[in-house]
């Protein structure tokens, strides 16, 4: 508790309690939107405004700037008590609520607007915008999760523009928001030359045509430099990959470094590759321009992008699609289409797919992608029961349809949800679906269909697979201020009317992301054999193969599972330097080399039958390589076989952490938003905690005398992958936060027990984020400890998700 907002809560609500129009806030020393609402109020009745209320509006501004600026002497004192308190609230000192304006509020009025990049015109009087920004609950110094690079950004942006009449101070807390994106536009506006008067933050066909003559290019510089460049930085970092990201930084010359950026970012939204390719020079491939045009202003600053654009390649409909229409469509240069399971009881629309239409999509080449949507227009369509049984239902529809294992289903979300909304229901929902899919076995994959923040938090906490983002609403409060989902598979970007001669029918048209979900075709329909099928025939393969070739070789090492998971873990986790063969025996290289000319062609990896990620064998091999020879901890101590997976892991993940600290002050909120998240590329990505989890669990099977090839197709074909992180949980912490918490300190702090081990891990630390880095034993207990919580409830959130 703050003793000084305390004392702001109760003068306001002593000074206005039992004024019409006064709304009083709690007094408990903490700030929020409810002290901020009820020093609006307050001001408001000071200059007049009967009609009061919680909105800090254009008739408040009014009023105030045609009283002036608020200054020593003023007329009102307690006009000048609401600012002081404001300030207390923001978390500057003015010097006490006295009601006069001296020294010390005029410093706070100077600190704060040196905060917002503003210069002190007034001699450090109160402006009428900067009181308006005052009341608001933005903050002015970078704040958890923000940077450095976009704090400049919103201070040049401000202190550029703030004295015009239709821009406002925005936020300066190195976080891209709405906000934010709306003062970029604004930004663009003025320089595009649109009226004052009319610049309003949109995206509207003055600015549009503004910026079809405004491409910059390599070796450009200046204001729209600028510009492009801060869009760039909101929409960074593009993840391409695992350990495949591209960031930049805000600059005024068009140099190489943004070329790069420019490039993935224009790969990663499948802009049109028409005219927008090159040849690499050092490679000779292929590959996008990097040039700030058009397409790719769009595509920076709103959802849908140049919703006119070509190459989209994708559709969605609730319209039945013929035979004439699936060619036609395909001639139209479209070659997936989005057709609905089912549809309510109470729905006269028809829109779920009829008998017979998926040979007709088929027969005009297209492929189709299913989606799931009961009413999904308003919150109370969101709960975990109604979740759960969609997903029981849509498993129901699509085994009917005879949809192979593993495809995707989208289930929808087609409505503004705010991130209140997303926390209250659509998660819980999205686990229910989980729930629900998992009592039918996990024959299909949860996809979502929405915002791009419900897309990305339901991918985040509810673990979906792939995003069908709602572009083509790019006012919604969930697409405007936030980045394309990594996971993105469709981008709907336009709904118009689609001729076919005679026939028309309102259509989607849906940007389609190469190299991710494909939709289905006729041979996923009714199929039997599975890609997973095919991997554990190349496993069993392999085991084969190591028997034979300790027939051959009678003094090569007898156990066949240390052969297999040797081969499986080559080369990317072996070697000296990589710290693998000191931390195991290393593998046998007359075995590698045998196995080169004899054993099966590699597979590199396999899509996990539960939630649809692409998943390393070798890190998986890795994991259960160590545990199969080195045991694994017990309790709260941890040793090799936990660093072998998730110890590992954890430990790479401090490092990034140590890197991130200016944005990250706090571990735990780190591990909230970069430990296994489903849509954010780091060192203990969701897919690696899989491997991990996995690797421990086949690790400690094979260990008591189990075939790894056995082993493996029990865990992925029967209940293992469904249940894997439960399992982990209970077998490795007892099902207990607090020894997982404690184990994790052993990883990350124990010295002196096995010095190989601390050799290994402290290495680690220095060799991801430099030789300068804390390593974890000397960080401060009060420092390390929510890290390593925010590990504990990262697992216990991936069990939630796995038992709703």
């Amino acid at each position: 508790m703050d003793q000084m907002v305390l004392a702001a809560q109760q003068w306001v609500n002593r000074t206005y309690s039992g004024r019409v129009g006064y709304v009083a806030c709690p007094e408990n020393g903490k700030t929020g939107w409810s002290t901020m609402y009820s020093l609006t109020r307050a001001l408001q009745l000071e200059l007049g405004i009967t009609a009061t209320s919680d909105s800090f509006g254009p008739t408040t501004l009014s009023k105030l700037q045609a009283r002036g600026n608020v200054g020593p002497g003023d007329p009102k004192p307690n006009i000048v008590s609401i600012a002081q308190s404001a300030f207390y609230c923001k978390g500057y000192a003015p010097g006490g609520i006295t009601g006069q304006f001296g020294p010390g509020t005029s410093f706070a009025v100077h600190s704060m607007m040196r905060d917002m990049g503003l210069q002190d015109y007034d001699n450090g009087t109160l402006q009428p915008k900067v009181y308006k920004a005052l009341l608001t609950m933005d903050a002015y110094v970078v704040v958890s999760g923000g940077t450095a690079d976009i704090r400049a950004i919103q201070q040049w942006l401000n202190g550029r523009y703030w004295l015009k009449s239709t821009f406002f101070v925005s936020p300066c807390d190195g976080l891209y928001t709405r906000d934010v994106q709306k003062a970029l536009m604004r930004a663009i506006q003025y320089e595009l030359g649109i009226p004052e008067a009319s610049v309003n933050g949109n995206f509207g066909p003055s600015t549009q045509e503004g910026l079809k003559q405004k491409s910059v290019y390599p070796g450009h510089s200046g204001i729209f430099v600028q510009l492009f460049s801060a869009a760039c930085v909101f929409n960074s970092p593009v993840t391409m990959g695992y350990n495949n990201t591209y960031t930049t930084t805000w600059r005024s010359t068009f140099d190489p470094t943004l070329q790069a950026f420019v490039r993935a970012f224009q790969e990663f939204s499948a802009l049109p590759r028409a005219g927008r390719m090159m040849r690499d020079p050092d490679t000779g491939q292929a590959v996008y321009n990097g040039y700030g045009d058009y397409d790719t202003w769009a595509q920076l600053l709103v959802s849908m992008g140049n919703a006119d654009r070509t190459e989209v390649y994708a559709c969605d409909t609730r319209f039945h699609i013929s035979v004439s229409r699936a060619v036609a469509l395909k001639e139209a240069g479209y070659e997936v289409v989005g057709r609905y399971l089912d549809e309510p009881p109470d729905s006269s629309l028809n829109k779920e797919i009829q008998d017979g239409e998926l040979e007709a999509i088929f027969a005009g080449g297209l492929r189709v992608f299913p989606i799931w949507q009961m009413h999904g227009r308003n919150l109370t369509d969101f709960l975990y029961g109604k979740g759960q049984e969609h997903g029981a239902r849509a498993h129901e529809r699509a085994l009917q349809y005879g949809f192979n294992r593993g495809t995707v289903i989208y289930f929808a979300v087609d409505y503004d949800a705010t991130d209140e909304q997303i926390s209250s229901h659509i998660v819980p929902y999205f686990r229910g679906v989980q729930s629900g899919l998992a009592e039918k076995g996990r024959r299909y994959v949860a996809g979502v269909y929405g915002s791009r923040n419900v897309c990305t938090r339901v991918s985040n906490e509810a673990a979906a697979r792939y995003s069908f983002v709602s572009g083509m609403s790019y006012a919604f409060s969930g697409n405007l201020g936030f980045s394309l989902p990594s996971n993105w598979s469709f981008n709907q970007i336009k709904e118009f009317k689609f001729t076919n001669g005679s026939d028309a029918f309102d259509l989607d048209r849906t940007v389609r992301r190469p190299n991710s979900d494909m939709g289905a075709g006729r041979e996923d329909i009714n199929g039997q054999a599975s890609e997973l099928d095919e991997f554990l025939q190349y496993i069993d393969d392999l085991y084969a193969a190591a028997v034979r070739y300790q027939a051959a070789y009678p003094n090569a090492s007898s156990d066949t599972n240390l052969l297999v998971l040797d081969w499986l873990r080559s080369p990317n986790y072996t070697g000296i330097q990589k710290g693998w063969d000191i931390l195991i025996q290393p593998a046998s290289d007359h075995w590698r080399g045998w196995a080169t000319d004899n054993a099966p062609q590699k597979r590199h990896s396999f899509t996990d039958p539960a939630y649809g990620f692409s998943v390393n064998i070798d890190h998986l091999a890795a994991t259960a390589r160590v545990i199969l020879t080195q045991g694994t901890g017990a309790g709260t101590a941890a040793d090799r076989g936990d660093f072998g997976g998730w110890g590992g892991d954890l430990t790479t993940l401090y490092a990034q952490w140590q890197n991130a600290e200016a944005s990250y002050a706090s571990g735990y909120a780190f591990c909230m938003e970069r430990l296994a998240r489903p849509t954010v590329d780091s060192s203990f990505s969701f897919p690696d905690m899989i491997e991990d989890v996995d690797g421990h669990l086949l690790g400690s099977q094979i260990r008591t005398g189990g075939k790894f090839n056995e082993e493996l197709r029990r865990h992925l074909k029967g209940d293992g992958a469904r249940t894997r992180f439960r399992q982990f949980w209970n077998d490795r912490f007892g099902g207990s936060r607090a020894t997982c918490v404690g184990a994790a300190r052993s990883m990350l702090t124990d010295g002196g027990i096995d010095v190989v081990l601390d050799g290994i891990r402290d290495g680690a630390v220095l060799y991801t984020a430099g030789p300068n880095t804390l390593v974890p034993q000397m960080l401060p207990a009060y420092k390390l400890d929510p890290y390593l919580e925010g590990f504990a409830d990262t697992l216990i959130r991936l069990v939630d998700v796995e038992s709703a």
